[in-house]
């Protein structure tokens, strides 16, 4: 009786305090969101990697980050190589050759899809009014591109140095046999196979030594080229470890979109201003969840710690709908149906208010009161591209103090899967996520 008094309470004293979104297109939606354009970095979360709903939400609280508070830089958790094929797109107004050559791997439809199309459309024609230097850019964070960021590394030199293209050749070559299934890498380096760390550590410190050379002439070209070479190097660590334990390869995957952001601030200029998009597990406090409780950190707990107030932490869940996944590693899209919160989740206590659609921030001291009733431990849900109902509360549900991993939290009730671009299935092979994605 007790635990469902103070259930009810809890229900009542969210539904105080959450704000039902108008529609998405209009006017009174943006301006909800005015509220974090002081920010310098805006982390904007999902629940799972194939819902319709969370991507074009945060698409429309992206484009008012940016027409009104001069946000530069949308950065995805999603391969540089293929992130830059959007920003060929975007900022420089080239043909959007993305949607048929980029994101050829599983998951294909992760960034594929027609709500990241429609925002890539939108950007291309806000940018096109603007003069270059203020051309918002879209980035990608993770670090799975390896044969593809040896290739654009390549590729630069070719174009600007052929010595140190030979040169770089030769280190690459270390890890030709393993570009196509650079899981295999970390395998046969665990039984004994030689490493190419010194290699590709090597390469990055001599493209790094041609930096002031390179600036005078094509610093967008070289930074691009640079941070390839990075993506090389964390790659090459990531798959070296990544059969040590996930926690170890999560760390450095985190560490380096944690890098890749802020040389891409730092890169801007001391005014730029960055909107993430990425999973709720990334862009969350990680010290407040058990991922963190089991040593394990991620891009927000960084963000946290490097830039206090100014990172802005938003979750995103939903209660029940539909979900483009797939059921195992390399398998074709489903939709799949996902199934009601559990009685004993974060997403039941947001259901409970029977408010469809809310924003629920708990940011300052008039929030006290709410932050407390956020400060247990509940079970949250969360699907990235691998969706299993039938183990669902092992498989995708992890202990979470919502008050301290977020500052808001957007619930969308029920809600329905993206839309693929086209009627491309995953490529055949081992995926580079795995067997560590989200």
């Amino acid at each position: 009786m007790k635990a469902l008094f103070e259930a009810r309470e809890h229900a009542e004293l969210l539904r105080h305090h959450a704000i039902p979104l108008p529609a998405r297109d209009s006017e009174a939606f943006a301006a909800l969101f005015d509220r974090y354009g002081e920010a310098r970095v805006v982390l904007i979360g999902e629940a799972s990697h194939g819902t319709s709903e969370f991507y074009r939400t945060r698409a429309a609280i992206t484009r008012r980050l940016i027409e009104r508070h001069g946000f530069t830089i949308v950065a995805v958790e999603a391969d540089w190589p293929d992130a830059a094929q959007i920003d060929r797109q975007v900022r420089r107004q080239q043909p959007p050759d993305w949607e048929r050559l980029a994101f050829q791997r599983f998951p294909t439809w992760m960034w594929r899809n027609l709500e990241v199309a429609e925002f890539c459309d939108w950007l291309t024609r806000f940018n096109r009014e603007q003069p270059d230097e203020r051309r918002v850019e879209f980035r990608g964070l993770d670090v799975y591109s390896l044969g593809a960021s040896i290739g654009a590394v390549l590729d630069y030199l070719d174009r600007t140095d052929a010595h140190a293209a030979r040169d770089a050749r030769q280190r690459y070559g270390c890890l030709t046999p393993w570009q196509d299934a650079p899981a295999k890498y970390g395998h046969d380096v665990l039984y004994g196979r030689q490493s190419c760390e010194d290699a590709v550590v090597e390469q990055l410190r001599s493209l790094l030594e041609l930096r002031l050379e390179a600036l005078g002439q094509d610093g967008e070209e070289f930074f691009d080229a640079t941070q390839n070479a990075r993506v090389v190097r964390a790659a090459e660590h990531y798959y070296r470890i990544m059969y040590h334990g996930s926690s170890a390869s999560w760390n450095l995957r985190d560490r380096h979109m944690f890098d890749t952001l802020r040389s891409l601030l730092e890169h801007r200029g001391p005014e730029a201003r960055a909107v993430v998009w990425a999973h709720n597990s990334h862009i969350g406090n990680a010290d407040a969840t058990a991922m963190g409780w089991a040593g394990e950190f991620n891009i927000g707990e960084l963000c946290r710690t490097a830039w206090a107030q100014d990172a802005v932490l938003i979750g995103m869940g939903t209660d029940r709908g539909e979900v483009a996944c797939a059921s195992e590693w390399d398998e074709p899209m489903r939709i799949k149906q996902v199934r009601p919160s559990r009685p004993d989740s974060w997403e039941q206590r947001f259901l409970r208010t029977g408010i469809p659609a809310s924003l629920t921030d708990w940011r300052g001291e008039q929030s006290a009161e709410l932050r407390a009733a956020l400060s247990e431990t509940l079970l949250e849900r969360a699907i990235g591209v691998i969706y299993r109902p039938e183990s669902e509360r092992q498989s995708h549900y992890f202990e979470a103090v919502l008050a301290e991993q977020f500052d808001a939290w957007i619930w969308l009730e029920e809600t329905h899967a993206v839309t693929p671009l086209g009627p491309r299935q995953p490529q055949a092979g081992q995926a580079d996520t795995y067997p560590f994605g989200e």
